[in-house]
C-alpha cells in the first residue's frame, strides 16, 4: 500500500544535471485504462541545451517535433526515434532554455502485469522497464503525451519518494549513450544510475545500447 502522504514531485524548474540527480529514486507513475502502472526511477540522462550538441535543440534548433522541450519545466517532452520506438523526457528550467532529462530505466512496481501485456513478453521484472524504448512501451507512452504538464495531469506524473537527492556513494555517472555524434559533448558525464541497480540499462557485446533486449 503506498504511503498517504506521498506528493507529486514538482521541483523541475532548475537546471537539466541537478532535476538528473533528483530524480533518482523518485516513482514515475502513468495512470492507463484505470490501472497505475509505475517504477522507481533508477536511470537518466540529462540535455543541456543550446550549448549541447547532443540535445534537440543544440544551437536553437526550434521544430514542430521538439517544441515540447521548449516548455516550462514539468512538461513531457515524447519523441519518436530510429523508426521503432518513443523516448520520454522532462523538460528542465525555465520556458525557452530547451532542457530536459531523458528517463531511461525503471524500477517496476505497480501494474506488472499490465506492464508484461504491453510489452508482449513474459514475466521477467528486470527487463521490464530496463531502457527508454523498454519503458515506454510498458507504460503505453506515445506522442499523445507530448507536451503534458506532468504536475497536474491525470495520465502521467512523478510522485516524490525522497526529499533530497541520492548522496554521491549512491549514484554512479557515465557518459551519455548512443550520442557518438555529439563530439566532445559525447564524453560528457551527463548519464546519472542508482550504483548497483539490477533495473538500469544494460550495453550489448558491441558496446551498444540495446533499447529492447
Amino acid at each position: 500500500m503506498r504511503p498517504l502522504f506521498v506528493t507529486r514531485f514538482d521541483d523541475f524548474e532548475i537546471d537539466a544535471v541537478t532535476l538528473a540527480r533528483r530524480l533518482l529514486g523518485q516513482r514515475f507513475v502513468r495512470q492507463l485504462n484505470g490501472e497505475r502502472l509505475s517504477g522507481r526511477i533508477v536511470e537518466v540522462e540529462a540535455y543541456l541545451g543550446q550549448e549541447d550538441r547532443a540535445s534537440h535543440t543544440s544551437g536553437g534548433r526550434r521544430t514542430k517535433r521538439n517544441e515540447s522541450m521548449y516548455l516550462d519545466g514539468g512538461h513531457a517532452y515524447v519523441y519518436y526515434t530510429y523508426g521503432m520506438h518513443f523516448c520520454m523526457n522532462v523538460v528542465a528550467g525555465k520556458r525557452d532554455e530547451g532542457t530536459a532529462v531523458l528517463i531511461r530505466a525503471l524500477e517496476p512496481e505497480e501494474g506488472l502485469h499490465a506492464m508484461e501485456a504491453l510489452r508482449q513478453r513474459g514475466p521477467g521484472l528486470r527487463q521490464l522497464c530496463s531502457g527508454p524504448g523498454k519503458l515506454t512501451q510498458a507504460m503505453g507512452i506515445d506522442r499523445a503525451l507530448d507536451g503534458v504538464d506532468m504536475r497536474s495531469s491525470k495520465e502521467i506524473w512523478i510522485e516524490r519518494l525522497r526529499a533530497r537527492a541520492m548522496r554521491e556513494s549512491q549514484i554512479e555517472i557515465t557518459p551519455r549513450i548512443g550520442v557518438g555524434y555529439a563530439g566532445k559533448w559525447a564524453k560528457k558525464p551527463m548519464r546519472f544510475l542508482v550504483s548497483g541497480s539490477a533495473y538500469a540499462s544494460r550495453r550489448n557485446k558491441r558496446g551498444r545500447n540495446s533499447f529492447f533486449r
